[in-house]
């Protein structure tokens, strides 16, 4: 399993979250493997991802299907 600060440099270079990279997260914060650089990486991904910098693939997906719902 990545730490969660190896997965938020992945995301952020990227400019995008996968629903993978989300699950390897939560399963860490899940399982108390964290500490406070992981959180602090964490921030500063939900920063990114407020700023629009860092798309996440499971946002994208709730709005598609909220599309779909609609038509």
């Amino acid at each position: 399993m990545m730490l969660i600060r190896e997965v938020v440099q992945q995301a952020i270079a990227a400019g995008y979250l996968s629903l993978e990279a989300e699950n390897e997260m939560q399963q860490s914060f899940s399982s108390a493997k964290c500490d406070l650089e992981d959180l602090n990486a964490f921030m500063s991904l939900q920063l990114a991802a407020m700023a629009g910098r860092v798309r996440q693939e499971s946002l994208e997906s709730i709005k598609l299907s909220n599309i779909y719902d609609k038509n």
